[in-house]
């Protein structure tokens, strides 16, 4: 699926009766990564969360996060079209990798011979060829994260979130992976937002850079 961008309008977010963040607009373009940077506790992680439908209910959120053209916000998570990837990978341990990617598959997909060959073509894709059977306690750092990747992107998002996606890897796998991501997301015309603390991130996503702090609006310094 192509998508037609992503768009965050007037959007701020509260906890505990403490402002995060203040009527915060701008426009993610499929061609240029955005990232959103800011000290502990400014509300990335909850921007994120609440542009993916999944805002713990201690936030309060108001605005509008616009992808392809509609406002998804009253939408549950499953229907909003959003992927997501996070520090952790999440892959379900008591499945096997290819079973891992299967369970993210568009429900357009149909027959078990087509869905298969679709999750081969991930894992190739992925540089896991042969990994079908796996099991995922057997992968690297690198693999594990390669493998949640594909899995978002077997599910057709229209916009890919990451939240920190590559915290927890070493500088190399980081910039390999980082590579990675971009790429896959670049080569599937989708927007691509993402938070992080480190520099380095930003930079190599290549695109516009919001800095945002407490109960402020984001300033771009690019």
């Amino acid at each position: 699926m192509t998508s037609q961008g992503l768009a965050i309008e007037n959007v701020s977010l509260s906890v505990a009766g403490r402002l995060l963040i203040r009527g915060l607009s701008f426009v993610v373009e499929q061609t240029r990564p955005t990232t959103i940077m800011g000290p502990s506790g400014a509300g990335k992680s909850a921007l994120i969360a609440f542009i993916g439908g999944h805002l713990d209910r201690a936030f309060k959120a108001t605005g509008r996060v616009i992808v392809a053209g509609a406002d998804i916000v009253n939408l549950p998570a499953e229907r909003r079209g959003i992927g997501v990837l996070f520090q952790d990978d999440l892959l379900f341990p008591h499945l096997s990798v290819g079973a891992n990617l299967a369970f993210g598959l568009n429900a357009s997909i149909q027959g078990s011979a087509v869905r298969r060959a679709t999750v081969e073509q991930a894992l190739d894709e992925a540089s896991l060829v042969g990994f079908y059977d796996r099991d995922p306690a057997t992968l690297s750092g690198g693999q594990r994260s390669r493998a949640a990747l594909m899995r978002s992107l077997l599910a057709d998002p229209r916009a890919l979130l990451l939240d920190e996606p590559f915290g927890k890897l070493d500088q190399a796998l980081r910039r390999e992976f980082r590579h990675f991501v971009f790429e896959s997301a670049a080569r599937r015309g989708l927007p691509v937002l993402m938070a992080t603390h480190d520099p380095a991130d930003a930079e190599a996503a290549g695109g516009p850079v919001l800095l945002i702090g407490e109960a402020s609006s984001p300033t771009e310094p690019h």
